[in-house]
C-alpha cells in the first residue's frame, strides 16, 4: 500500500511499521526522518511522485504492508459502525475524532465504502496504528452478533431522539450513515436508537464526519 505525507512518516518511524520503500522528491534529501529510514530510498522528480499518487503527497510516498484489520472480538466497549462511507477524507477524520475523543474501536463494511488507503492514512495523520478497525461482510449480521454480546446500537438520522438526551453508557455502537444516503434501511431497522442532531435555518444535514465528531464526543461524555 502506498501511504505519503510526512506526518505519515513519523507515525509509521514512531510506531516501528516497517517501510519496504520509500520515492522521496530529490530536494527533500536534507529532511531529518530520511535518515532514520533503514529501507532502499528512490529519489524521483515532483512530476514523477505526482504519477505515483493522486494527493498532496508532500515529497515523501511510503510503500508499506497493505492495512491489517481488526478481528470484530477485540473491539472496545464503544463503536463507531460506518454504514458505506465512501470518501476516504471523511474516513480519515472519523479516525481522528475517534481517537481525540478516546475511540479506538472502527466497524467498516467490506463492499461499496472506502477501505483502508493512503488517502485515509494522510487524513488522519498517519494514526491508524492507533485505531483498531473490523471490516465486515455484512453490517446487519454484525450488529445482531454484537447485540447478543451486550452493545446497544444508536444510528443517527433526522427523524430520531435529540442525541443530547440518549443514554451512552455501557457498550454502544454508533452508526454513521453515507455521505448522501444515511443509513440503510436494514442497518437502521436494526437499531435500537436513533440520534438525531437538532438543525436551524433550514439546514437539512451535516457532513458525515461532522455529524461523527459531535455524536462521538457526547457518547464519550456520557458514557
Amino acid at each position: 500500500m502506498l501511504v505519503y505525507g510526512k506526518n505519515v512518516l513519523k507515525e509509521l518511524l514512531d510506531n516501528n511499521i516497517n517501510i519496504k520503500k520509500a520515492f522521496i522528491y530529490k530536494n527533500n534529501k536534507n529532511f531529518d526522518l530520511l535518515n532514520k529510514l533503514k529501507c532502499e530510498i528512490k529519489y524521483l522528480e515532483k512530476n514523477e511522485l505526482d504519477k505515483m499518487i493522486n494527493g498532496l503527497h508532500q515529497g515523501i510516498i511510503l510503500d508499506i504492508e497493505d492495512y491489517k484489520y481488526c478481528d470484530i472480538d477485540l473491539l472496545g466497549e464503544k463503536i463507531v459502525m460506518l454504514d458505506h462511507i465512501e470518501d476516504p477524507h471523511n474516513l480519515g477524520a472519523i479516525i481522528r475524532t475517534c481517537l481525540a475523543a478516546g475511540i479506538d474501536s472502527i466497524i467498516i463494511p467490506k463492499d461499496r465504502s472506502v477501505l483502508v488507503n493512503g488517502t485515509v492514512m494522510k487524513t488522519s495523520a498517519g494514526f491508524l496504528s492507533k485505531i483498531k478497525i473490523a471490516c465486515e461482510t455484512n453490517l446487519v449480521n454484525t450488529i445482531k452478533y454484537l447485540k447478543n454480546k451486550g452493545y446497544w446500537v444508536i444510528g443517527t438520522d433526522f427523524d430520531g431522539t435529540d442525541y443530547k438526551e440518549l443514554d451512552y453508557s455501557g457498550k454502544i455502537i454508533i452508526v454513521i450513515g453515507n455521505e448522501g444516503k444515511g443509513i440503510s434501511k436494514l442497518v437502521k431497522e436494526n437499531c435500537d436508537f436513533i440520534a438525531t442532531i437538532p438543525m436551524k435555518n433550514n439546514i437539512e444535514s451535516l457532513n458525515a464526519s461532522v455529524a461523527a465528531s459531535i455524536i462521538i464526543f457526547e457518547t464519550v461524555r456520557k458514557g
